[in-house]
């Protein structure tokens, strides 16, 4: 069985990859590049003994997208590629609405004139806006989200839903991620942004390492029991498995599914800080600014579906992945070379 996996390259796309080859899937990865490391494809065979088919390609670009399916049979594909930054969407909305909503289009129609059949798309918590209660569950309102990028992801639901219902004998996964954190146990392979961190777990490593003088907390007066957002950090070990259940689940013809991936539990960013704190020794002093915009207060995961019909519970808690996430860090000071 082949997969085809856009932005296989990046965080969450890496760690699937290795994943499926390690349960013997074919894989070819397309990735522009724009956020990810070459260098990603060499660690992906040093840890698994094997090499993905890669093509550096921009989803976008229809007719280089196009040659790719043209390489190979593909059973399936996972779809990870597109721009991920919360803050930088409320800067760059026209940039976030042209990249994430063309290249699944794009995929999409590809797929469909050569008959591959099973898609899993990476989609997002952020697609629920501004939670009216929690833990969030997958029938909970979908339509609302407090920046562009989550705004993007709300829009491929629905493209997908259309498409599905449109041609009944395809069968996609969209799969709601919550907070991806950690690091591959081996250290080669991590959460690694050009540039300041987006996100609150390489930014707290980079703060661990010296590399940052301090935390930036974005707000301390939310209405939570610290003051600070609170999330479901899942391990990206976790969620790669997740991605293979569902791959599994795919089999059964099911249609459209729709699955959150977290671990059920809430954390706030100085709980975090702890946690990491305790699971590594170093220290990480922080400082708590103002709110950012598109934030929300909590935003964490009920996974009693995903634990009953893919057969996949969350195995690591937020100190497994800060030890992991440290490690990586450690390991790759300057990033991956």
């Amino acid at each position: 069985m082949r997969v085809l996996v856009t932005g296989g390259l990046g965080f969450i796309g890496s760690e699937t990859v290795i994943c499926l080859l390690n349960e013997g899937y074919e894989v070819t990865v397309v990735d522009a590049l724009f956020n990810s490391k070459i260098a990603v494809l060499e660690r992906i065979e040093t840890i698994t003994g094997k090499k993905p088919d890669f093509f550096q390609v921009d989803c976008c670009d229809y007719e280089a997208f196009k040659k790719v399916f043209e390489t190979a049979k593909f059973d399936a594909a996972i779809h990870f590629a597109g721009l991920k930054a919360v803050g930088e969407s409320v800067e760059k909305p026209i940039e976030y609405y042209e990249n994430n909503l063309v290249s699944s289009i794009n995929l999409v129609k590809l797929m469909k004139e050569y008959g591959v059949k099973n898609l899993i798309f990476s989609s997002s918590a952020t697609v629920y806006g501004t939670p009216k209660r929690v833990p969030l569950v997958e029938t909970d309102p979908v339509g609302h989200a407090t920046n562009p990028y989550g705004e993007t992801k709300i829009m491929i639901e629905r493209i997908l839903g259309d498409f599905q219902l449109a041609n009944p004998d395809f069968n996609i996964a969209l799969l709601r991620y919550f907070n991806p954190i950690g690091a591959h146990p081996s250290g080669l392979l991590g959460e690694d942004p050009n540039g300041i961190p987006n996100n609150l777990m390489p930014y707290i490593s980079q703060v661990a390492i010296g590399k940052r003088d301090y935390l930036r907390v974005w707000g301390g007066d939310y209405p939570t029991p610290d003051g600070t957002g609170v999330r479901d950090y899942i391990h990206v070990v976790d969620l790669a498995e997740g991605h293979m259940a569902t791959l599994k689940k795919l089999e059964d013809k099911p249609g459209l599914v729709v699955y959150n991936l977290g671990t059920g539990k809430g954390t706030s960013v100085l709980e975090a800080v702890s946690a990491y704190e305790k699971a590594t020794g170093a220290k990480v002093p922080y400082k708590i600014l103002e709110r950012r915009s598109g934030d929300v207060a909590e935003n964490y995961a009920n996974c009693d579906k995903a634990n009953t019909e893919l057969k996949w519970h969350a195995r690591f808690n937020v100190e497994d992945a800060c030890r992991d996430a440290y490690n990586f860090q450690k390991k790759n000071p300057d990033g991956i070379k």
